[in-house]
C-alpha cells in the first residue's frame, strides 16, 4: 500500500483504543506513534513530524481540541478527531479549530484506518479535477500540484479539507451543490454527517471573503446548499 504509507501519530488516553488503533494501522502500511496525554502528543508531534494526527477529544488535562487549536497555530498536518457519540458539539467545534475528519466512537478500527488513508491522500495528491496548473479568481489563486494558496499575494492557510472544497467551487462557478453534492464530490463520502461541510464552508469564507458574515464567494444557495460566485477581490 505504497499510496498510504506514512507515520500517524495516535493520541488517546485509553491504552486498549491507542494498541487496536495502533495495529491496524500497521496492517494498512503506516508507521505508528502513540501518546497517551495531550502533553505527551504535542511533544511527540514535534519530535516525529508526523503525516497525520488521530487526535482524541476527551482527555483529561490538556484535551484534544486543545491540543488541534496548538497544532493549527504550527502545522496545517491532517488531523482526524476521535469523538463520543452524542458529542455533537466537540465535533463541530473540533472541524471549526481545523480538524479534517472525525470518526465517531465506538468505531470499526479498519473505517478508521480507511479514513486516516483517505484524508493523507487527499492531502498529498494533486486534484484529479481540474487538469489546470492554476484556478484563480482575482486575488484568490490556487496552484494546483503544489497544494498551494494565496490571497492578495499572501499565502493562505488551508487545511487538506479546505483547500480541496476551494478549488472544487473554483473549478465549478456559478453551480449551485447541495451539502450531500459537496460531501460526496470533496469528501468522497456517500454518507455523513452533512454539518460537516456547513462547518467547513464557515472556516472557508473566514479566510477568503472580506466579509465572512455576509459572503460574496461563497453564496448560500436557500434550500439548495452553495454556489462559488467569481469576480469578486
Amino acid at each position: 500500500m505504497t499510496d498510504q504509507a506514512g507515520r500517524v501519530l495516535v493520541v488517546d488516553d485509553d491504552e486498549t483504543v491507542r494498541d487496536v488503533v495502533r495495529r491496524y494501522l500497521e496492517v494498512a502500511g503506516f508507521t505508528v506513534d502513540v501518546a497517551g496525554n495531550g502533553q505527551e502528543g504535542l511533544q511527540s508531534f514535534a519530535a516525529r513530524q508526523p503525516d497525520l494526527v488521530v487526535l482524541d477529544v476527551m482527555m483529561p488535562g490538556l484535551n484534544g481540541l486543545d491540543v488541534c487549536k496548538r497544532l493549527r497555530q504550527i502545522s496545517q498536518v491532517p488531523i482526524v478527531m476521535l469523538t463520543a457519540l452524542g458529542e455533537e458539539e466537540n465535533r463541530i467545534a473540533g472541524l471549526q479549530l481545523g480538524a479534517d475528519d472525525y470518526v465517531t466512537k465506538p468505531f470499526s478500527p479498519k473505517e478508521l484506518a480507511l479514513r486516516v488513508a483517505s484524508v493523507l491522500r487527499r492531502a498529498r495528491l494533486p486534484l484529479a479535477e481540474p487538469a489546470a496548473a492554476e484556478l484563480a479568481d482575482g486575488n484568490l489563486r490556487l496552484q494546483m500540484s503544489a497544494r498551494h494558496a494565496t490571497l492578495d499575494g499572501r499565502e493562505l492557510p488551508l487545511t487538506a479539507r479546505e483547500f480541496d472544497l476551494i478549488a472544487f467551487f473554483l473549478a465549478h462557478p456559478g453551480v449551485a451543490f447541495s451539502r450531500a453534492d459537496l460531501l460526496e464530490k470533496v469528501w468522497g463520502w456517500d454518507f455523513g454527517d452533512q454539518s460537516t461541510v456547513t462547518v467547513h464552508v464557515r472556516r472557508l469564507r473566514e479566510k477568503i471573503e472580506r466579509e465572512p458574515a455576509k459572503p460574496v464567494r461563497v453564496a448560500t444557495v436557500w434550500g439548495v446548499g452553495y454556489r462559488y460566485d467569481p469576480g469578486h477581490s
